[in-house]
């Protein structure tokens, strides 16, 4: 699909590398730039009500003043994270009236839980999530709005390591397993895909098909890819022990890929979260441009 529409999260804390790069992004294929920029997990949290919690007549004076002294540093908490969010965004309407004038900037100051449904509101309104390298190397907000804008959203995600980033990659490097992840993924990045002078389609281990006609494995998606334009080659590559996420690095590596094409979060959400995957790994530490779609 092409993609009109792309959406940038970043932190107060973060420099305007990350927007820059979306920016940047929307400028090669004439997009539009929504901006997000969230309060730290940990830190944010919504204005408490004065009144709850403590009584008309407190018995306990002591109990009742401390009380509101906590709530009085809540609220206060509270205030200089607007602060800080509000001063952020006019430095980047700044530097998108500069650089790019299809945009708008919105704040959202969220208490933990509530970064993901934040995010993944935003994501539904837009092509594709920019997830750069600020945001990446954040280890509180970054795997939260991964998560929120894969999940339940069906909207794909770019996440762009330190240095050049394209939505016109020349070599595309795709992850292929047969599963439906990969399929979203492969159809999600049907334009890039159509686009690139080279397309390698890497198949780890892979098994004989089951469709009776003796095809090799990777005949069929390689097939599928052509009719759509691509130039596609197949690589079936052996593991020799090493990890699934290792090896298809390391091959776009040494085929010079601008762009991984993979699917997100092949395995169920609990095990994923608690014993990582091929995705967890290589977004922790990517290699170039990963694409992602789940």
């Amino acid at each position: 699909m092409a993609f009109k529409s792309l959406l940038s999260v970043a932190g107060p804390d973060h420099s305007d590398q990350d927007v820059r790069i979306a920016a940047g992004l929307c400028a090669e294929v004439s997009a539009y730039l929504s901006v997000l920029i969230m309060s730290p997990p940990p830190l944010a949290m919504s204005p408490p009500p004065l009144g709850d919690g403590i009584p008309e007549w407190p018995r306990n004076r002591a109990h009742a003043i401390a009380a509101l002294e906590k709530r009085y540093r809540q609220i206060e908490r509270f205030s200089q994270d607007i602060a800080r969010l509000e001063k952020v965004s006019r430095e980047i309407h700044k530097l998108l009236r500069a650089t790019w004038r299809c945009y708008d900037v919105d704040i959202a100051n969220c208490d933990q839980a509530s970064v993901g449904d934040a995010v993944r509101q935003r994501a539904l309104c837009n092509d594709l999530t920019i997830v750069g390298p600020a945001l990446l190397n954040d280890i509180n907000l970054g795997p939260l709005v991964v998560n929120g804008s894969l999940f339940d959203t069906g909207k794909p995600v770019l996440v762009v390591p330190e240095g050049a980033a394209t939505l016109s990659p020349r070599r595309v490097l795709v992850g292929w397993d047969s599963r439906v992840e990969a399929s979203r993924s492969v159809r999600e990045a049907l334009d890039l895909l159509a686009g690139a002078e080279e397309v390698r389609v890497a198949l780890v281990d892979p098994e004989a098909t089951c469709t009776g006609n003796g095809a090799e494995p990777g005949a069929d998606i390689a097939a599928y890819l052509t009719r759509h334009g691509a130039r596609v080659s197949v690589d079936r590559l052996a593991s020799a022990g090493k990890p699934v996420a290792m090896v298809l690095a390391q091959h776009a590596i040494d085929t010079s890929a601008d762009m991984i094409v993979i699917g997100a979060y092949g395995n169920r959400r609990l095990r994923e979260r608690l014993f990582g995957g091929v995705t967890r790994w290589i977004v922790g530490k990517p290699p170039l441009p990963l694409f992602l779609a789940r």
